[in-house]
Parts: C-alpha cells; structure tokens; sequence
C-alpha cells in the first residue's frame, strides 16, 4: 500500500502517521520527492482499510497494491477444482446443469432428470425454496420439494444445486444438497456467507446484480475465509443502464477477468442473464468460447405453465439442442 501525503505536511503530521501505520503491526518506507512524500507501508495489508488512511488531513492519495481478498487471488498457476457427485469443475472440462427454477411436481422433476441422465449430466438444478420480488410469487414447495429430491436422487444418482436463502435452512437442507447455492439477492449477506465458510460442501456464489467483481470476490473471500475451499463462482448478468431488451446484461468479460484474478472456477447462468428463452443458446456458447467451466441453465416441461421463470426457461428438446452445441464447440476449442 502507498500513501501519498499532501504538499507541506509538516513533520509532526508525519511523525502521527507513521506511528498510528507501526501500531498497525507493519513497517514503513518514508520515500521524498521533489513535490511529494511517499510513504510505502510494508507487510500484508490486506485486512487494513484503506479509506482509514484519509482520516489523517496530511494524505492527499491512498494506492493499494496487495488485493483485500487474499485466499481467494490467484498465486500461482494451480486451479481449484471442485468435485460434485462426478463432476470435476474447473479441471477444464465442461460442466453443464440443467433443471427447473422451482420444483414443482415429481413427474415433471423426474422427466427432466430422466434427460440429464440420458446426456451424461450429471448435476441438477432444483429449487426449493424461492427468494422472489413479489411476495405474492410462487416462493417453492419446501419441504414437499426435499422429498421429491429424495426420490429422484435414489433413483437416478444426481447431484443436487439448490439455493440456500438463510443459515437456519442447512439442518433441513444437508442431507438432501450437493451444492449450496447462495443467488444474487444473498451475495452480500455476510452471516449466511460465514456459516457456508463453516461446512465442507460446494458452495455456488453468484453475483449480485449490482455488484462489482471486487465485491464478488469479497464475499467468496468470506467464505474461504472459514475454512471452506469449494467455492464456485457463478456470473448471472448485472444491471445497466439499459436492461429494455433482456432482464441483465451478462458480462462476458468476467469470465476472463476471473480466471487472471483468481485460482477458483467460473460458471455462468444465461437464463437470468437473459430472461428470455431465445438469447440463451447463443449466451451459452459465448460462455463457452470466452472459457467458462460451465453452465446452469433453467429447463422446464412446459414453460408457459411454469410457476416461476417461465419465460427464461427451456424447453427439454432446446436444452439437449443447446448441450449437443456446447460440447461440440468445446471439442473445437480444445483443438486449436
């Protein structure tokens, strides 16, 4: 971190800094210009605040140079891989999950299962409880939901993704999900973010709609922070100045900019990218191509009577459309 002090700061101004910086348990360069003094502070200040600094009247600038998430930035070449059931995410295969926004019934939960396995995908989505913007939306089965995901786990081996809205939830939802997934509406609800740095199972954080990648990276720093290295990230699209023609706008350059900052795998949700059925193959594929590790797409037996997210959701014949894609295109990048 460097500090650069204000024109005529006086030595008693620096002699306050230095000492409040030393207190602090770090050591400290004092670098004079010709119009400036720098100060370089020394040792790991990845746990100070920056903004603290401007307290002091003599700091004109405050330059941090190590990241304020250091288990989650990248340090050396070596990846993290998180193993789900028998996908490995982030070794440089790709993983595709598809499955309903919401359980709804277990015929058509088990239909859409019955596919995936048919395709060797072996993740699903499932939701069961449902964090929606109207209090007046279908908000999931609940527990009807778990034993539903029971049934179709015995039968058909999946492993299970299913959002996770407050820490009271993990005694009822342990023995029943794979995959811990925190949505865009939680990625800032730091007591949920600590209990899920507190287990052992994956944890799919996606990014808040309004969020910068730094706070993304922050909160899943929350999370390793405890002691839990299997984080998936997941980009869902942001908010811009312009969301007319789609719910989000999906940042693709995010996927890139993960992979360069940290050692953790990247996934990306066209369907709330989009909100609407028709953009997500051609998503997808840009998803693809731009190196995500993989996709979490909504898929339902009949959309237009769906309970929740109809108009972003596929139909089961697109959805092996699109997989079919996908994987050929990987096959191709792979290649070069």
């Amino acid at each position: 971190m460097i500090i650069k002090l204000k024109p005529r700061t006086t030595i008693n101004e620096i002699s306050h800094l230095t000492e409040y910086i030393v207190s602090l348990g770090l050591s400290l360069q004092t670098i004079e210009g010709t119009s400036h003094i720098v100060i370089n502070i020394l040792g790991d200040t990845s746990k100070i605040d920056a903004k603290s600094f401007y307290a002091f009247e003599c700091v004109d600038e405050v330059v941090r140079i190590q990241k304020p998430y250091p288990k989650v930035s990248k340090t050396s070449p070596q990846k993290t891989i998180v193993t789900v059931g028998q996908a490995n995410i982030g070794d440089g295969s790709l993983t595709i999950i598809g499955g309903p926004c919401a359980i709804e019934d277990f015929e058509s939960f088990d239909n859409i299962a019955k596919t995936l396995v048919e395709y060797n995908l072996t993740i699903m989505r499932a939701g069961v409880f449902k964090p929606r913007t109207s209090p007046y939306s279908f908000q999931g089965l609940g527990q009807e939901a778990l034993d539903i995901i029971k049934a179709v786990k015995d039968k058909y081996n999946l492993a299970i993704v299913s959002e996770i809205t407050d820490k009271l939830q993990f005694e009822l939802l342990e023995p029943y999900i794979d995959v811990f997934q925190v949505g865009a509406r939680n990625m800032q609800n730091y007591e949920l973010l600590k209990a899920l740095g507190n287990i052992n199972k994956p944890v799919l954080l996606k990014r808040g709609f309004s969020n910068t990648i730094d706070e993304w990276l922050m909160s899943a720093e929350y999370i390793l922070a405890g002691g839990n290295k299997n984080i998936i990230l997941c980009e869902r699209g942001i908010r811009t100045f312009d969301n007319t023609y789609t719910r989000n706008t999906l940042d693709i350059s995010s996927i890139p900019l993960i992979k360069k900052l940290t050692h953790l795998p990247i996934i990306v949700d066209p369907s709330h990218a989009a909100g609407r059925w028709d953009l997500i193959e051609d998503l997808s594929l840009a998803a693809v191509a731009a190196g995500a590790d993989g996709l979490l797409i909504e898929v339902h037996q009949n959309p237009q009577t769906a309970l929740s997210d109809g108009a972003q959701s596929l139909k089961i014949e697109k959805f092996i459309e699109l997989v079919k894609k996908c994987r050929k295109l990987k096959q191709c990048l792979d290649s070069i």
